[in-house]
């Protein structure tokens, strides 16, 4: 299979890289790019552990091609915290307990990034389907919505 020199974008940072065109964005965020933070769950795209943002929209990284990904701009979960301080909404998820085994995480972290930029000040509800593609096993969705609310609120002072 001919590789395929790429250049991609990840929280700031260029890299360039030869990749299979086959290869997924989860998989070489992982084993190129040490970028371990975005999980490998299903690897199927329901689960919703490999999420990332790309150009500001939630993607799965396990079902984008990394070849798809020249030219855009990549955020991971490695990129939310800036500067050793920790986004609001990761400190929410600390202080609201919204955080225990931590795979969905990453996840759900960068969706409701997204849903933050783009809707401020959003009801229980509105959360809810912002992160209904993030599945959780341990805490439930309560504490989650619970921290994302926490941060809207943070934000908003």
């Amino acid at each position: 299979m001919k590789h395929t020199a790429i250049t991609l974008s990840v929280n700031g940072q260029e890299y360039a890289l030869t990749v299979a065109p086959n290869r997924t964005l989860l998989d070489v965020l992982r084993d190129d790019l040490s970028l371990t933070g975005t999980k490998k769950g299903c690897d199927e795209g329901t689960c919703g552990a490999c999420t990332v943002i790309i150009d500001g929209k939630l993607a799965l990284g396990c079902m984008v091609l990394a070849i798809r990904c020249r030219g855009k701009t990549i955020e991971t979960i490695e990129g939310l915290a800036q500067n050793g301080t920790l986004h609001p909404l990761q400190q929410a998820a600390i202080d609201k307990n919204a955080v225990q085994c931590g795979f969905c995480t990453p996840g759900w972290l960068l969706a409701a990034k997204v849903l933050l930029e783009n809707h401020p000040h959003p009801s229980r509800g509105e959360v809810k389907t912002a992160i209904a593609g993030n599945l959780c096993r341990c805490t439930g969705y309560t504490k989650i919505e619970d921290a994302i609310l926490a941060a809207a609120d943070a934000e908003e002072r």
